[in-house]
């Protein structure tokens, strides 16, 4: 029997257990038990974009489902509206559709929409739609807590994260050796980091630290660069209500790019403003040209893996190292923490506007089954899942990943899922990109604030 095979005979233990938590009794045709027709959205398409969850959608969900749900006496008909294009003409099609009342029962998204999608009402928290079988679902307890923010707004879970990512310092080992470092390394402070920078320099044609600056490497900058930072001194670009401005912890932030990149020249201000500045740090570090470099885990999976990188490493796995970001100082993360960490990633949310909500829900949980993501592993990619359980089997044997998925996701922040966040983020890439230029932290900090009140209002800005 092929594992799919078997994943599908598992798929209806799943649903009876989905179904005997659902409610019964709730608005529309569908609910508690009579079937009825759902419709999944999402930006992916057979031959295109996305390719390898279109065909889980078609191969393995809507048939799984609905031959578990006839095992369970209910007539259900799933169909998928499969999308292929640009993010930004996807995130309208949906938006449009919500706010005409129509639009699909479950809804693919990025976590970076959801604060806007909440805030315009298109969408309403998860437990609000799918019933109590939502907060009863034990798929939680496999969801840390800091993953599931990753749909969330405002202490509201709007949605099931699909994925999730982490941000890591990655290091040469053989670098390290050359400049008496630890081939082990754990930096507990940034100073750590920057002695470690400056050990480097010992090194003639080498780049200490790459910290992502400037306008040229666009978000890059701002997830890889200026915002782990920035909650390595207990703050986040949005909290309460008010985005951040001229404050102390900025200040902070700004302040080691201006050591870095000015003071103690321990990092190339000129890649900051290449046009292709990140693919060439990528090219630099995989040269061994680079000791310290801050970037996702895509970095390890697409960019210096050995086989199919755009920066291929043959010796990748024995030369290249990596570590938790540190806090400024132990402790003053956010939350308290020593380390500290971004992440991004997509979701599904429920519509407001199903007609089966509760039956939506039931759906949606499969789909975020242990034996569903088993499956969507077969179909190609390897991802971290937000499960801790899938992530314990699938991620066996993957060091990096797994490392990602035990230590870094527990301890990981999100952007704020609301439509000022792009342009407050372009208005923190200008500052570091001024910053880097020689411009004084005082000016940078003031030509920032001021900017992102001429774009959120100054009655939303902290600059306390």
């Amino acid at each position: 029997m092929s594992r799919k095979k078997a994943l599908g005979a598992v798929a209806s233990a799943a649903i009876a257990s989905l179904t005997l938590a659902a409610c019964s009794g709730g608005d529309g045709d569908g609910g508690g038990g009579d079937g009825g027709t759902l419709t999944i959205v999402a930006n992916a398409i057979a031959g295109g974009k996305n390719e390898a969850e279109a065909t889980w959608i078609n191969e393995w969900v809507i048939p799984q489902f609905e031959q578990a749900m006839a095992d369970e006496g209910q007539d259900v008909t799933v169909t998928f509206e499969a999308q292929g294009v640009d993010d930004e003409d996807y995130k309208t099609k949906i938006a449009l559709d919500l706010q005409s009342g129509g639009g699909a029962d479950i809804i693919g998204i990025d976590g970076i929409w959801v604060g806007e999608f909440a805030e315009a009402g298109y969408i309403a928290p998860l437990a609000d739609v799918g019933g109590d079988a939502v907060t009863d679902w034990d798929g939680w307890e496999q969801i840390p807590d800091a993953v599931q923010n990753g749909l969330s707004f405002e202490d509201q879970l709007y949605g099931v994260p699909q994925g999730a990512d982490g941000r890591v310092l990655y290091y040469n080992k053989e670098l390290f050796a050359q400049a008496g470092l630890p081939e082990d390394w754990h930096p507990a402070s940034w100073q750590d980091i920057l002695d470690a920078g400056h050990a480097l320099q010992s090194i003639d044609g080498v780049i200490p630290i790459q910290l992502n600056a400037g306008t040229a490497m666009g978000e890059a900058t701002t997830m890889q660069g200026l915002l782990p930072m920035l909650v390595g001194t207990g703050a986040e670009v949005y909290t309460d209500g008010q985005w951040i401005g001229a404050t102390d912890q900025l200040r902070q932030v700004l302040d080691l790019y201006r050591t870095i990149y000015v003071d103690e020249q321990l990092g190339d201000p000129i890649l900051q403003q290449e046009a292709d500045g990140r693919d060439s740090s990528f090219a630099q570090f995989a040269d061994g040209q680079i000791g310290i470099l801050l970037e996702g885990d895509y970095f390890w999976r697409s960019v210096i893996d050995p086989n199919d990188g755009t920066a291929p490493m043959d010796d990748r796995d024995e030369v290249v190292g990596y570590t938790l970001i540190p806090a400024e100082t132990p402790g003053s993360g956010i939350n308290g923490q020593d380390f500290v960490s971004m992440s991004g990633g997509t979701g599904r949310v429920l519509n407001p506007n199903s007609d089966n909500p509760e039956l939506a829900w039931e759906l949606l949980a499969f789909m975020n089954s242990e034996e569903a993501f088993d499956a969507r592993a077969e179909y190609g990619g390897l991802n971290i899942s937000p499960r801790t359980d899938v992530n314990e089997e699938l991620l066996e044997g993957n060091e990096m990943l797994t490392f990602v998925s035990d230590e870094v996701l527990p301890i990981t922040a999100y952007r704020p899922g609301l439509a000022a966040y792009p342009e407050v983020s372009v208005a923190l890439q200008e500052a570091t990109a001024a910053v880097v230029s020689g411009t004084s932290v005082d000016d940078a900090l003031a030509s920032y604030s001021q900017a992102v009140a001429g774009i959120v209002g100054e009655e939303n800005v902290n600059n306390g």
